[in-house]
């Protein structure tokens, strides 16, 4: 049985395709049209899992879709009522959801096909629940209390839930205005950051700031029977589109969120790329710590209601590394599984999966035990555009590759990283990566003048082998996805000065050979030579989607100043090098 996954219309559009309740390849829009969080229909995706899976659309039993406009449907009218103002704004909202539903003829059209000949059936489930459908039913448990929060979906922006075997049994919801990830959304526009998915760069920023500004962020994000509830007196009214446009084209455009209250509390904003005051640290460590707080009192309720160690979370706010590697020490949650596509690309699978198994009441037979579920490319396809771009490369077998590389980050020389099948999600973990020494002092700036042309603030991750965590960090429960920072222990920061943040933490991975033999090795061999289990990892891109295919991996190489390309089984050079 064939089940095709989507999140279309909305933010970082997918695809997903499951057999039989394994997911067998899932993929976002942006990573195939370049259109960073493209959010209109994901056409291409849709091709790509038909391909991967050597199927046609007529072959799809059901498509289900991670969204559900009739979902909360009384509340969106009951608020509609209570602001006259914006009642023509949730009709024209409702008509262009309306016209965007017919999935039969949406593929029809994209795939060519005659729509009287796909005999699917489709399913719309409601937007947080497909969140959590896809951290719980990828995870290895039978039962779980469930987690979803991010900006807003289907009129919700948090949901708990109890999850036991097939079911997910939605406990509470949090509704529209009041947000976490509006909260956050509005004081990263604030501080100059204002375009959809900035919000990561700026918890990066937040440990440069002084709690100079936390009791008037209190005021502004409060708790409130057991949930949490904004003074929406800093905000501009919720409109037709929830906080989010997303134009003819696709691309996602945030409306303002900050009201002029905002202005006479703490001045001007600030204007994207101008200087980074401290007032802007500050606010950012504020924003940072309240959202923690109200976070940690939102689990411990969560866990009085399902008083249970395994903790399934998601949503777009689940990408808070930093409040995610303190669940373990503020909150009773001994275990999290956290989907690595947690924002909303990661719909696509969630929505796959509840139908299989809550749907159709299929037994939960697999779980997702690693990230690579992308496109791959065989070696002739890689050493053709190789050869059509005229770079210099030579071919090594498996332990020489190896050995090469090693020498390279050794050296302290940045190598593009291109193996095997592409990371589901916004982390590069390990096959669509740039590698390097972590241990070097200025390897940051070397990174960032070179190549990455990112703010002077923000980290960069360090990928160790999982065996050395605990000798290298203060906590041992995994982060195979790059989503939990933990602090990096006081005798290990000289070793890892590139990766380790002004707070002195790492946004780690944590590599098994399990997950991927060749990472692995590639970090032990660099183990061996330095005695340091642990590699730079960043995505491989330069103000883009991460590379996808070979010649865009090669294209990024020869327009950057990295030293050399491992992609494939062939390593690359710069010509004169």
């Amino acid at each position: 049985m064939l089940i095709l996954g989507l999140n279309m219309f909305h933010a970082d559009a997918s695809a997903a395709i499951v057999e039989d309740g394994k997911i067998l390849f899932a993929v976002a829009e942006e990573r195939l049209n370049r259109h960073k969080h493209y959010g209109g229909f994901p056409s291409l995706a849709v091709k790509a899992c038909l391909d991967a899976a050597g199927a046609k659309i007529t072959d799809i039993a059901h498509v289900a879709v991670g969204q559900d406009s009739d979902a909360n449907l009384a509340r969106k009218v009951q608020y509609a009522l209570q602001n006259p103002a914006k009642i023509l704004n949730f009709i024209k909202m409702r008509q262009r959801k309306q016209s965007m539903r017919n999935v039969r003829v949406l593929l029809a059209d994209a795939l060519d096909s005659d729509a009287r000949t796909l005999k699917f059936q489709e399913h719309h489930l409601e937007h947080h629940i497909a969140h959590i459908a896809s951290s719980y039913y990828c995870s290895p448990w039978k039962k779980a209390a469930g987690f979803s929060y991010d900006g807003s979906g289907d009129f919700v922006s948090t949901m708990m839930a109890r999850c036991e075997g097939n079911d997910i049994h939605v406990l509470d919801r949090v509704l529209l205005p009041h947000s976490l990830g509006s909260f956050y959304t509005m004081i990263c526009e604030f501080i100059g950051y204002k375009k959809y998915g900035d919000e990561g760069k700026v918890m990066g920023l937040a440990p440069y700031g002084k709690d100079k500004y936390v009791e008037q962020i209190q005021r502004i994000l409060a708790l409130k029977n057991g949930k949490f509830q904004l003074n929406l007196s800093y905000f501009k009214p919720l409109g037709s589109n929830q906080g989010m446009q997303v134009l003819p084209d696709g691309t996602v455009r945030l409306a303002r969120h900050f009201s002029d209250k905002m202005e006479k509390l703490f001045g001007a904003p600030r204007e994207p790329y101008t200087e980074i005051t401290q007032r802007d640290m500050d606010l950012a460590y504020a924003m940072q710590y309240c959202f923690e707080e109200v976070f940690f009192h939102l689990l411990q309720e969560l866990h009085q209601r399902v008083p249970d160690e395994n903790l399934a979370l998601a949503g777009g706010c689940a990408l808070n590394s930093v409040a995610n590697g303190k669940v373990f020490s503020r909150t009773p949650f001994r275990r999290t599984w956290i989907q690595p596509a947690a924002g909303d690309e990661g719909l696509a699978i969630g929505a796959a999966l509840h139908t299989y198994h809550a749907v159709l009441k299929q037994p939960r037979r697999t779980q997702m035990d690693h990230a690579y579920l992308g496109p791959e490319f065989p070696e002739s396809r890689i050493e053709s555009d190789l050869k059509s771009t005229g770079v210099k490369y030579q071919r090594f077998d498996r332990e020489p590759l190896l050995d090469a590389v090693s020498n390279e980050m050794v050296k302290g020389n940045v190598v593009g990283w291109f193996q095997g099948r592409m990371e589901w999600g916004p982390r590069a973990l390990g096959n669509r990566s740039i590698v390097t020494h972590p241990g070097l002092p200025d390897m940051k700036d070397v990174l960032n003048a070179r190549i990455k042309h990112r703010e002077w603030y923000r980290p960069f991750a360090p990928a160790i082998l999982a065996e050395a965590q605990h000798e290298y960090f203060e906590h041992d429960h995994p982060s195979p996805y790059m989503l939990h920072v933990y602090k990096i222990r006081p005798e290990k920061r000289s070793s890892l000065c590139a990766v380790n943040h002004v707070d002195n933490t790492g946004r780690l991975q944590t590599v098994t050979r399990e997950e991927n033999a060749l990472y692995y090795d590639l970090i032990e061999t660099f183990r061996k030579k330095t005695g340091i289990p642990v590699i730079l990892n960043t995505s491989f891109n330069e103000n883009e989607p991460i590379v996808c295919t070979p010649k865009e991996a090669i294209d990024c190489f020869q327009r950057t100043k990295m030293d050399v390309l491992a992609i494939g089984p062939f390593v690359a050079r710069k010509a004169g090098s």
